[in-house]
């Protein structure tokens, strides 16, 4: 896999060079050093992935990756000193489409080899989504396989349940997120869950700025949680959130070879078992094809599904899969996918 690193500091490009070249099949296709380079070089040659520093003199790494998604599309992976500081920059980076954030790597014996090993889990990650990297055979196992009683569905009568909302997205997700959360008054009924593919030490800063960006209580999902009307919650860690028979949620680790975490799939399946009521579930923009088949699952139960349409899609890859497999009821532009929602959820059965 090609990969080029673009930071205008030059010890962590000796840094990064070494962790990158650690590995075997990992060459360095070329280095900038301030995000006006990165995106001459990208030009002229589109590595398989960028390393991209967020804060340069200049053009900073949000602008510089949203005219690499313009004009030379590629895998764009944020490494920054301080993702919490930088913590807008790099939301706003993320719905230019960069794939993920992580913590530059420090010279230290002991933070060095954590954040390297936390770079390189993530550089494989990616090089699997966009097809540079062969996965494992995904285990054939449901997530929910340890749980028997998740086949059949709650005793909870459905008309007691409120009315839920699925969502998920990944590259250019944020964005979106924010654009469709914005548009609901604070009264709306329904339960949202979103699951966007984030490593964990940025799920919580997410969490506080899509709060930021709606009238609705934006938190972290976590271990016993129950699905409350106008809550929104985002999965939050490294590992799959699921719904539980007894309708909590928890997190569970399995699949562990799948490429996607947290997964759309696993979530949908897990509700299509344990959800007796009817809902709405949303797929956004992104790249991979993660959720297409929870999709298909849910709209086989009854569930109105949407795909987000090419042309408001930061990347037509989630989407796309849903619209081939048949997965979605419609297909609908950004803009107005928040009027459909809160026009849909008062006739939910």
């Amino acid at each position: 896999m090609r990969i080029a690193i673009v930071n205008d500091t030059v010890m962590v490009v000796e840094m990064l060079r070494r962790v990158v070249t650690s590995v075997p099949g990992y060459d360095i296709a070329w280095v900038a050093y301030d995000g006006k380079s990165a995106i001459a070089y990208c030009a002229r040659d589109t590595p398989d992935l960028i390393l991209m520093d967020m804060i340069m003199p200049e053009l900073d790494g949000a602008q510089a990756t949203k005219i690499i998604m313009q004009q030379s599309p590629c895998a764009i992976l944020i490494v920054t000193a301080d993702i919490k500081k930088n913590s807008a920059k790099v939301f706003e980076a993320m719905g230019y489409g960069a794939l993920d954030v992580v913590s530059t790597p420090v010279m230290g014996p002991s933070e060095d080899t954590v954040l390297n090993e936390a770079l390189l889990k993530t550089i494989v990650s990616i090089g699997i989504v966009i097809g540079r990297l062969n996965p494992k055979r995904p285990s054939s196992k449901s997530a929910t396989s340890s749980e028997k009683s998740g086949k059949h569905h709650s005793s909870y009568p459905p008309r007691h349940l409120p009315p839920l909302i699925i969502i998920g997205a990944s590259t250019g997700g944020p964005k979106a997120l924010a654009a469709i959360l914005g548009e609901f008054p604070p009264n709306f009924e329904a339960s949202i869950v979103i699951i966007q593919h984030v490593d964990v030490q940025f799920s919580q800063g997410l969490a506080k700025w899509l709060d930021e960006q709606t009238p609705l209580s934006v938190v972290l999902a976590s271990e016993g949680d129950m699905l409350l009307a106008s809550k929104v919650l985002l999965a939050g860690t490294n590992d799959h959130l699921v719904l539980r028979p007894n309708l909590t949620l928890t997190y569970t680790k399995e699949p562990h070879d799948y490429p996607y975490r947290p997964s759309i799939d696993v979530f949908c399946e897990s509700v299509a078992q344990s959800w007796s009521r009817k809902g709405i579930a949303v797929l956004l923009t992104g790249m991979g094809r993660d959720g297409a088949m929870g999709l298909k699952t849910l709209r086989r139960r009854g569930w109105h599904t949407i795909a987000q349409n090419q042309q408001s899609c930061v990347v037509y890859g989630m989407p796309k899969a849903a619209v081939e497999m048949e997965a979605a009821s419609e297909v609908l532009p950004l803009a107005d996918i928040p009027a459909t929602l809160i026009k849909r959820v008062t006739h939910i059965p």
